[in-house]
């Protein structure tokens, strides 16, 4: 006998889902980044909530008692920020926000180049998508000009071992634009509607499996490995730029990309000079 589910009356009512659960489960991401690892690669623990401050800020807090690599992931944050500490709105609906703490066995000055690294990891993962994402120096992914997603990098010593470091990696994602956002903003806003399609859960383990590669491969080799991969993204080269600090324009002149460091290269009048990133902005000259 075959037994078949009930079902339900057309004009019954769907039950709402229950917003203190997140959107994605934890247990899935976990089976879906196992099965991706070929090499045995440091194992994920990952954890999921309906809503918290901030993922970075959860995870700082926590660092130095891990043991794994730890990825959190919230549907909204009611404290998220960008870089500089500018506030970073999302929506769950809208966006993807998450953080990953990683352990470096490296001191924190061995770290340069880092949020460069971490913005090819996404910027590959994307393209498996079919977005066509680029990178905008030091720490923004574009999307035909517009910011698509931005990276926060925070760090902790582990304090176990001096030359170990702790590195929360906040990574916020639009994936749709709420309506009237880019009208408040007064900027347009970069979304990846094609990652709406598939399920959160392989999103987000596709472009964890990602991180993992990329961090493994800067622990050994630092951002000189990426520079080249770094630059088939870059979103202003060869292009007129200027440099501002305060909303005062410190130096103008070509994109000519970056270093093995992570500094930004510009030729200018003068010639060519390296610029660290500190609370720098990049823009397109007028």
């Amino acid at each position: 006998m075959t037994m078949t589910s009930p079902q339900p009356a057309e004009d019954a009512p769907v039950p709402d889902r229950d917003e203190r659960q997140p959107l994605v489960r934890p247990e899935r991401i976990s089976m879906l980044l196992a099965g991706s690892d070929s090499q045995g690669r440091e194992r994920v623990d990952v954890e999921a909530v309906a809503q918290t401050g901030s993922t970075n800020v959860d995870l700082m807090q926590r660092v130095t008692s891990l043991s794994r690599p730890l990825l959190r992931v919230a549907d909204r944050q009611t404290a998220g920020r960008g870089r500089a500490g500018r506030p970073w709105r999302t929506t769950p609906q809208d966006s993807l926000s998450f953080s990953l703490a990683w352990r470096f066995e490296r001191p924190l000055h061995a770290l340069l180049g880092l949020p460069l690294a971490v913005g090819v990891a996404v910027a590959e993962a994307l393209e498996v998508f079919g977005v066509q994402p680029q990178l905008k120096w030091p720490n923004d992914v574009l999307r035909d000009g517009a910011k698509l997603a931005g990276i926060l990098i925070e760090t902790a010593s582990d304090g176990r071992r001096g030359d170990a470091t702790w590195a929360v990696i906040g990574i916020g994602l639009n994936l749709g634009v709420p309506q009237g956002l880019e009208q408040e903003l007064e900027r347009a806003i970069g979304s990846a509607p094609e990652l709406q399609k598939p399920p959160r859960e392989t999103v987000l383990a596709i472009i964890t499996s990602a991180l993992v590669d990329v961090l493994t491969e800067f622990e050994h080799r630092g951002f000189g490995a990426f520079v080249k991969r770094w630059e088939a993204f870059h979103a202003y080269a060869g292009q007129a730029v200027k440099i501002v600090d305060n909303g005062r324009i410190v130096h103008e002149g070509t994109a000519a990309g970056v270093d093995m460091m992570g500094r930004f290269l510009l030729d200018t009048e003068a010639g060519q000079i390296e610029i660290l990133a500190g609370d720098l902005s990049l823009r397109l000259q007028d």
